[in-house]
């Protein structure tokens, strides 16, 4: 770290606070930095030390929280948004993760939040390149913070951050091994995550149908779309499949009269659908899907008080100004699933959690648990077999917040009443899910 970002990096959220005339967060300790994944490609990350009032950062683990996208940014919507102990008011979050682990927000892939690249080939373009530039932030990180080396490290992600999480999780597992990363790497947490987008894609359908959001018709016109999208994807053409995917929700918008993605109770106004003379399927992928994690007064508080109380922003680094880019970079990639890798990482015995919000669409859960019963691992047979156990809503005792399974290395928890963001929906049930996966309830 610089001599800004060494002195910056050590301030206490109160900084902003008293900026802001706001009352007194959490006395958190914090510290950033960017790291030199590869030539001219530079990745940020921004970490906050457990806060808790019965433990110290020592005895709590480590958790990096990994966004989707690809070009949303960890840093910025996951952090304010979701599980950070602020939100984008400034305000203490009572359902922050800090409270139960350490946790690192890292904006990748480079040129997402304020991750940045010098010239157009340091864009990723598939998740074995986001996996190789983690692995070098990871080195990086746990040499630099040594401390960490011996905490329980967890992986937790959502959307296609579950993607990357699970790619870069079975590197990071390999690089255990052989030595080349200090870590105690405990598991890694899929949140609705796009593991298989084929299996996704051709249940929007029948999702949206049993819910009583499309008709028959409707059924029909979704059904195809996701046929075309289906041939694309076992024909091997992959950037044709990810067009068709945009065309096949543009069919879905149309014929539910603009459900949203993310929660399906909710709906996006039809001025934000309606497509631009011209704009292409990235730019209107890019407004549907990395926008929303963009919305003005996030990008208000990123790009003003936060930029400054970081200190290290180079000048021509816009957070959120890359996204667009990030994502088409990707295009190539988007459709292709990882099921193989989740495989390998049971095999291997690394502990994986697969959870999913019940409202959520663009990775709905009848999607999920087709690819699941897909899985070659040996214990999934005795794992179907099991029934699933129900969770109280931790705000609402007696009243059912989610029910989950485990068995061996492998789990499942089914988040009710919530969306694809489930710890902005249920930040409660969340955080106690949190706390299961990594041994602390």
């Amino acid at each position: 770290m610089g001599p800004i970002g060494a002195a910056s990096g050590l301030l206490f959220l109160l900084a902003i606070a008293v900026n802001k005339g706001l009352p007194s967060p959490l006395a958190g300790k914090e510290a950033w930095d960017y790291v030199e994944v590869r030539g001219g490609a530079h990745m940020f990350w921004w970490l906050y030390y457990a806060d808790s009032p019965s433990a110290g950062y020592t005895d709590l683990p480590l958790v990096m929280w990994l966004q989707g996208g690809p070009g949303g940014s960890g840093t910025g919507f996951g952090n304010f948004e979701e599980i950070g102990p602020l939100d984008r008011d400034l305000k203490p979050r009572k359902t922050s993760w800090v409270q139960a682990a350490s946790v690192l927000f890292v904006d990748n892939p480079v040129g997402t939040g304020f991750s940045y690249t010098d010239k157009p080939d340091g864009y990723a373009t598939d998740v074995a390149t986001v996996a190789s530039d983690m692995l070098v932030l990871l080195k990086h990180f746990f040499t630099q913070k040594a401390e960490f080396q011996n905490m329980p490290f967890y992986i937790f992600s959502e959307s296609y951050g579950g993607k990357m999480a699970a790619a870069i999780s079975l590197e990071l597992n390999k690089a255990i091994s052989e030595g080349t990363v200090k870590c105690r790497f405990a598991g890694v947490a899929l949140g609705d995550s796009w593991i298989s987008p084929l299996d996704s894609v051709m249940t929007w359908g029948p999702y949206l149908y049993t819910t009583s959001l499309l008709d028959d018709l409707g059924l029909a016109d979704v059904n195809s779309a996701a046929q075309d999208v289906k041939q694309a994807v076992e024909q091997q053409q992959f950037q044709k499949a990810t067009e068709l995917w945009s065309v096949a929700e543009t069919v879905v918008e149309q014929n539910t009269n603009g459900v949203n993605f993310y929660n399906i109770l909710t709906q996006e106004s039809n001025d934000k659908l309606r497509s631009s003379a011209g704009e292409n399927y990235i730019a209107l992928q890019t407004r549907r899907h990395i926008h929303p994690l963009y919305r003005q007064s996030l990008s208000e508080l990123m790009n003003g008080p936060i930029r400054k109380k970081l200190g290290i922003i180079p000048q021509n680094v816009t957070w959120g100004g890359q996204a667009e880019e990030v994502f088409s970079y990707m295009a190539g990639d988007f459709m292709k699933p990882v099921v193989d890798i989740v495989n390998q990482l049971l095999t291997a015995g690394v502990n994986v959690t697969v959870y999913n919000g019940q409202l959520d669409l663009i990775v709905d859960t009848m999607g999920q648990e087709l690819w699941v019963k897909r899985l070659t691992w040996e214990g999934l047979p005795t794992f179907n077999k099991l029934k699933w156990t129900p969770l109280d809503d931790p705000i609402s005792p007696g009243i059912t917040g989610a029910f989950y399974k485990t068995y061996k290395n492998f789990a499942f928890y089914w988040i009710l009443r919530a969306g694809h963001m489930i710890p902005s929906d249920q930040g409660p049930m969340a955080l106690q899910m949190m706390k299961m996966i990594t041994q602390q309830a």
